[in-house]
C-alpha cells in the first residue's frame, strides 16, 4: 500500500470527518491531525465526538446525520471532507422493515451527497478538494440480509465517481476507500445478529460468516484505513480520482 504523506504535509487545510466519534472515523481524524490539519469531528455523539477532537486539537459537532436540514444547516467549510458515519442492519430481506431500509440510506448515501454538494463551491474556489468516502467491499460485492447497507454502499459508489467527473480539471478529487471487515464497534455490534440469523453461535460468527471468503484470515483494522485516507488526501494525487481501493484481505480476488 502507498505510504501516506508525511508529517506536516497537510498544514494549512481543513477537514471534515464523519462519524469520527469511533472506529474508521476517529482513526481517520487522528492521522489527518497528525499530519497537520484541522479536524472537525462530526457524529451523532456529541460528548465522544468532544473527546476525539480535544485530543487531536480539533473541533467537533454533534449532529443527525439521517436529518438533511441538520447538514443545510452547518456553517462548514473544508478542503477534506472523509465520509465514514455508517449503521448497519441484518435481516432477511422479507423482514427487513422500510423505515430501515431508508434511515440507513440516508445516513449512508444522501448525507453524502448533501455533504458534498455544501463543500463543493468552495473547494472549487481555492482549486483544491480531496473527497473521500468509507465505503466497503460491499459497494463491490453483495451479501445476504444486508440489503439497505449493500444497496447503499454500491450508490456511494457511483456517487463518488460522479463528483470526480464534475470536479475534474478543477482540483478536487473524489474516491473510495473499500475495506472489508474492520475492528470496529459497527462490526462487533452486529455479531449478535449475525448469529441468529444464520442460526449459529456468536463464537462461530468471525471465522464462518465475517472472514468466510477472506483468504487474510484477520480483521483490517481502523488505522490501516487511515493511513490509505491520508494518501489520497496527500501530495502527488491530482490524478487519483474516480477509483476504487479495496482492501479486503483478498475477498473480491476469489
Amino acid at each position: 500500500m502507498p505510504q501516506p504523506p508525511a508529517a506536516s504535509t497537510l498544514d494549512g487545510r481543513r477537514a471534515l470527518v464523519t462519524g469520527g466519534a469511533s472506529g474508521i472515523g476517529a482513526a481517520v481524524a487522528t492521522r489527518l491531525a497528525e499530519l497537520g490539519a484541522q479536524v472537525t469531528v462530526l457524529d451523532r455523539d456529541e460528548e465522544q465526538a468532544a473527546d476525539v477532537a480535544a485530543t487531536i486539537g480539533g473541533d467537533h459537532a454533534g449532529i443527525d446525520l439521517t436529518d438533511g436540514d441538520a447538514i443545510d444547516a452547518l456553517d462548514v467549510d473544508a478542503d477534506i471532507l472523509v465520509n465514514s458515519a455508517g449503521i448497519q442492519h441484518v435481516a432477511p430481506l422479507e423482514d427487513f422493515e422500510p423505515d430501515r431500509f431508508r434511515l440507513i440510506h440516508r445516513l449512508m448515501l444522501e448525507a453524502p451527497f448533501r455533504l458534498t454538494r455544501r463543500l463543493l463551491p468552495g473547494m472549487y474556489d481555492r482549486g483544491f478538494g480531496r473527497v473521500v468516502h468509507i465505503s466497503s467491499v460491499h459497494g463491490h460485492r453483495a451479501s445476504p440480509y444486508k440489503s439497505a447497507y449493500v444497496s447503499a454502499k454500491h450508490g456511494l459508489e457511483g456517487l463518488s465517481k460522479v463528483i470526480a467527473l464534475e470536479g475534474s480539471g478543477r482540483g478536487v478529487t473524489s474516491n473510495t476507500v473499500c475495506p472489508g471487515y474492520v475492528r470496529t464497534p459497527l462490526v462487533e455490534g452486529q455479531i449478535a445478529d449475525q448469529a441468529r440469523t444464520h442460526g449459529i453461535g456468536e463464537s462461530e460468527v468471525l471465522d464462518r460468516v465475517l472472514l468466510a471468503k477472506t483468504p487474510v484470515q484477520r480483521l483490517v483494522e481502523p488505522t490501516e484505513v487511515a493511513d490509505l485516507v491520508c494518501f489520497l488526501c496527500g501530495p502527488g494525487t491530482d490524478s487519483i480520482t474516480g477509483s476504487a481501493f479495496v482492501m479486503d484481505g483478498g475477498w473480491t480476488a476469489a
